[in-house]
């Protein structure tokens, strides 16, 4: 039987065709394949293969494959934008499923000063991250409190705001330039911490005490008046994945009098409201994976 030689590259090359022109279980069936291509193929099968009109290889009659191998790796500027835009969107998706405001999402584009001598982003640079998120989401806060200008006089700390008490980091992935991470926050209680995060764990392994399965769980759910514990994650587009996480205690300030107190009923309600929605929708995403 004729074989023809293929060389890594030409498999390289081909792999890198395939995962841009298929999606879903075919990509994933023809990828898996294509690991398990031996040095020597026979001709008729990759005659067959171009001849057949579902494989990705396929060229119709009438029509020319590219000049030289090199063109399977150009992508148009719109294709680049457009996957980019899909792997934001998958970014958002992933993070709404996991109950945090969307309200608070902030894309935070790495740059190479952002590196330390170790070649990833330095750890405390995280710390910068997750401010600049969670001024965005005291902006949006304060918007639906009192307007465009409770949010202007929040953030230049006029009357009643916010001030950062702690914040933890927990770096589970080194990041590299290029990259954007997707930075996001959510209030949290003693008693949604277990369930907050995807694979922090519970509780117990945070340093935080066990809910009270004999408190009503409308008081499980109650945030103290004049303090909250807020969650923050960073996921990064380049890696796909969540790679940093951040817990933080935010107290409301009234800059003024200089002191801690009590926002007052309608700055509760819309931070009430937040963590409702955001527990519906990880619940939600819950029970959908079960199912499925």
């Amino acid at each position: 039987m004729q074989a023809i030689h293929l060389d890594r590259r030409f498999c390289q090359r081909l792999a890198s065709f395939t995962n841009r022109q298929l999606a879903g279980p075919s990509r994933v069936n023809v990828l898996n394949n294509l690991t398990h291509v031996r040095h020597y193929t026979p001709i008729k099968s990759l005659q067959d293969a171009f001849r057949d009109p579902s494989s990705p290889f396929h060229i119709p009659r009438g029509k020319q494959g590219p000049a030289h191998e090199n063109d399977h790796d150009h992508m148009t500027e719109s294709e680049v934008a457009e996957a980019e835009r899909l792997v934001a969107e998958e970014g958002r998706r992933k993070l709404l499923e996991l109950g945090y405001d969307p309200t608070s999402f902030w894309e935070q584009q790495v740059v190479w000063g952002d590196h330390d001598s170790f070649q990833h982003v330095n750890n405390v640079r995280y710390v910068r991250f997750f401010e600049s998120g969670r001024i965005k989401w005291m902006t949006s806060l304060g918007d639906e409190i009192g307007g465009p200008e409770k949010a202007e006089a929040m953030l230049k700390g006029n009357g009643i705001s916010l001030i950062l008490k702690s914040i933890s980091v927990n770096f589970k992935r080194p990041v590299t330039y290029p990259d954007t991470l997707l930075i996001a926050h959510k209030p949290h209680t003693k008693n949604t911490f277990s369930s907050a995060h995807t694979s922090v764990g519970g509780a117990e392994k945070n340093g935080s005490r066990s809910p009270d399965s004999t408190e009503p769980e409308e008081k499980k759910l109650k945030l103290p008046k004049t303090h909250f514990h807020a969650l923050g994650i960073a996921y990064s587009y380049a890696q796909r994945r969540i790679v940093t996480e951040s817990d933080s205690v935010l107290v409301w300030y009234d800059y003024d009098r200089l002191t801690k107190c009590d926002p007052g009923e309608k700055a509760r309600a819309v931070l009430q409201r937040r963590l409702a929605e955001g527990l519906a929708r990880q619940h939600e995403a819950a029970a959908a994976n079960a199912s499925s």
